[in-house]
C-alpha cells in the first residue's frame, strides 16, 4: 500500500475502532458484546495455534531433553565409576573376602542338612544388652524369624533366638551358662545335654554313665520336639576331655565347640527344619593323619650301617 493521505486516514480510523472495541469489551465484562466474535475467532484460529504449538514444542522439548540427557549421562558415568570403585574395593578387601568365605561355608552346611536358613549379620554383642553371652542380628519378624529358632554358621551351632523385634533379633549363644542343648554322639548315638561355660569348653552330661567316649569324638544336636528350639544334626563340637566314670549314673565330658563365639559375623537362622534327621552328614571331614617318614637301618657284621626301607629298625 502506498503512503497516501487516504491510507493514513484509514490507519487512524482502524486504530480508533480498535481502541473503541477494547473499551467496550472491558466495560462489558462477561456480557461483552464482542465475546461472540472472540469465540468465533478462537474457533477459527485455535487449531492453527495448536498446530503451531505442536510443531514448535517438540523442538523445545528436544533441546531440553538433550540438555537433561547430558546431565543424566554425567550422573550415569559417575555412578558407573562409583560402582567400579566399590567392586574394586570389595575385591581387594580381606574382610569382605573372609565374609564371602563364611557365607559359602554356611550355605554348604545348610545344603548338607537341608536346612532352610535366613542369613543375617551380627550388629551387636552382649555387652550392650547385659552380662550374658548374646548377639543381636539384623533380621527379625519381618524376615520370618520367631522365638526358639536354631542359629548356626559355617562351623556349627551358634545358639537360639530368644527375642524378636520387627527388624532385629537377640540370639543366646551356646556358650552362655543358661544355654542347654540335647546332643548325640557320632556313631555311638549316646545322648546327653551340653551346657555353656562362657569362654571354657561346653560341659556335656551323657545319660549313660558307662558310655565309651574318647578324646576326639564328635557331637551334633539331637533335635527338639517340633524342631524348636533346635533342629537335629547341627555340629556342636569335639570332645577334649573325659572325666572318669566313677560309677555315676551319668558321665561328664568337655567339648570344644566348633564355633568361635568371639568372632561371629555372618550367621543363619533356621526358618525351615529338614524333612528328616541328617544324622552325622553335616559334620566336617575328619582330618587325615600326616604320615611321618622313617628310615630302616640295617647293621652289617662290619658295623657299617646301611639305609634300607622306610621304617626304622635295628638288627644285631
Amino acid at each position: 500500500m502506498r503512503d497516501t493521505r487516504e491510507s493514513r486516514l484509514l490507519l487512524v480510523l482502524l486504530i480508533a475502532i480498535a481502541f473503541a472495541l477494547i473499551t467496550v469489551d472491558i466495560r462489558g465484562g462477561e456480557d461483552s458484546p464482542v465475546d461472540g466474535a472472540r469465540s468465533a475467532a478462537a474457533a477459527v484460529f485455535g487449531p492453527i495455534e495448536d498446530g503451531v504449538s505442536t510443531a514448535v514444542n517438540p523442538v523445545g522439548n528436544a533441546v531440553a531433553a538433550i540438555r537433561d540427557s547430558g546431565d543424566r549421562h554425567d550422573r550415569l558415568s559417575q555412578l558407573e565409576q562409583e560402582n567400579a570403585a566399590l567392586k574394586a574395593k570389595l575385591g581387594s578387601d580381606d574382610r569382605n573376602r573372609s565374609r564371602l568365605k563364611q557365607l559359602d561355608k554356611m550355605l554348604k552346611i545348610a545344603g548338607q542338612g537341608q536346612y532352610g536358613i535366613k542369613g543375617a549379620e551380627v550388629i551387636a554383642i552382649g555387652a550392650a544388652q547385659g552380662f550374658s553371652w548374646t548377639i543381636t542380628i539384623d533380621a527379625g519378624a519381618n524376615d520370618g524369624l520367631r522365638r526358639d529358632m536354631t542359629v548356626l554358621n559355617g562351623d556349627g551351632l551358634v545358639g537360639r533366638v530368644t527375642t524378636v523385634g520387627p527388624n532385629t533379633a537377640t540370639v543366646l549363644l551356646a556358650n552362655d551358662p543358661d544355654f542347654t542343648v540335647g546332643t548325640r554322639m557320632e556313631s555311638t548315638d549316646e545322648l546327653g545335654f551340653a551346657s555353656g561355660q562362657g569362654d571354657r569348653p561346653l560341659r556335656v552330661e551323657l545319660l549313660n554313665g558307662k558310655a565309651e567316649v574318647k578324646k576326639g569324638d564328635r557331637l551334633v544336636t539331637f533335635g527338639s520336639q517340633a524342631d524348636k528350639p533346635f533342629v537335629p544334626g547341627v555340629p556342636v563340637g569335639v570332645v577334649s576331655r573325659v572325666d572318669p566314670s566313677g560309677g555315676n549314673l551319668t558321665r561328664t565330658l568337655y567339648v570344644t565347640p566348633y564355633v568361635g563365639f568371639s568372632k561371629l559375623d555372618i550367621v543363619g537362622v533356621v526358618v525351615q527344619a529338614p524333612e528328616k534327621d541328617p544324622r552325622d552328614t553335616v559334620l566336617p571331614d575328619k582330618p587325615k593323619p600326616t604320615p611321618r617318614p622313617t628310615v630302616t637301618v640295617t647293621v652289617t657284621p662290619s658295623g657299617v650301617p646301611q639305609a634300607d626301607g622306610n621304617q626304622y629298625e635295628q638288627e644285631q
